[in-house]
């Protein structure tokens, strides 16, 4: 499925969602409707159980995504910087394409913040006085330096952006059944989120909750009579 903003596409249980408004991607609200239609239908869609989010142009962005119960990934295939690095880090996990681009906040360069959660996002990631340094000079780094901030989780050598996708959908693919429990992935996801914006009592709480949403499911039996039987869960992600 496709228009002239974002093409949508799944395949393995991997859906992957591709900015298609070159050269920059930039915000608009049409692009932003369309893409929150398409993160709720991937949501819903019980054949989907990861998410990949791609610029199809030079830059990247990324809408909000943190309370989508399936692992999201940010393929950075290009410059990540400004608004698209703010969004992007709304991401589960970034995976960029080895000297495809760079990335910063470079907002103080125009009199201005991050203003779309990006000075709270990347303190969370890379903590306060690391933060403050990186929104405060407004460099640009190279992605291997956002990996060792803790930005970028892997940097993937690729000839081409099909080359790089291609790996992008393999790593996807590793938190889908039959190898990997989804739904527990989800929940997994759900606890850190909601749970790092909650007291320790209450995230805890929350813990123990979704904990024993798993041990009802299908997963969960699956996986425990794997164990005891000596063989390789086939989970499905329910």
């Amino acid at each position: 499925m496709s228009d002239a903003l974002v093409s949508y596409e799944v395949s393995d249980g991997v859906a992957v969602l591709s900015l298609t408004d070159p050269p920059a991607n930039a915000y608009s609200y049409d692009m932003m409707r369309r893409l929150d239609a398409l993160v709720l239908e991937a949501r819903m869609d019980e054949s989907v159980h990861a998410i990949v989010l791609r610029g199809a142009g030079e830059k990247f962005t990324l809408n909000r995504l943190e309370q989508t119960p399936k692992l999201v990934i940010a393929a950075l295939n290009g410059h990540c910087v400004g608004g698209g690095l703010e969004v992007a880090m709304a991401a589960d996990l970034r995976l960029a394409r080895k000297g495809a681009g760079k990335m910063g906040l470079p907002e103080v360069g125009l009199g201005v913040l991050p203003g779309t959660g990006g000075t709270q996002r990347l303190t969370r990631l890379v903590g306060k006085a690391r933060a403050i340094e990186l929104m405060a000079t407004g460099r640009l780094f190279e992605f291997e330096e956002g990996r060792e901030l803790g930005l970028v989780n892997d940097v993937i050598e690729a000839a081409d952006a099909d080359a790089f996708l291609a790996r992008v959908k393999e790593r996807a693919r590793e938190f889908v059944p039959p190898g990997r429990a989804s739904k527990a992935v989800g929940l997994i996801k759900r606890a850190v989120q909601t749970g790092a914006e909650m007291s320790f009592q209450d995230a805890v709480a929350l813990e123990r909750e979704l904990q024993q949403q798993l041990f009802e499911s299908e997963d969960a039996r699956e996986g425990l009579a794997a164990h005891l039987e000596k063989r390789k869960p086939a989970f499905k992600g329910r």
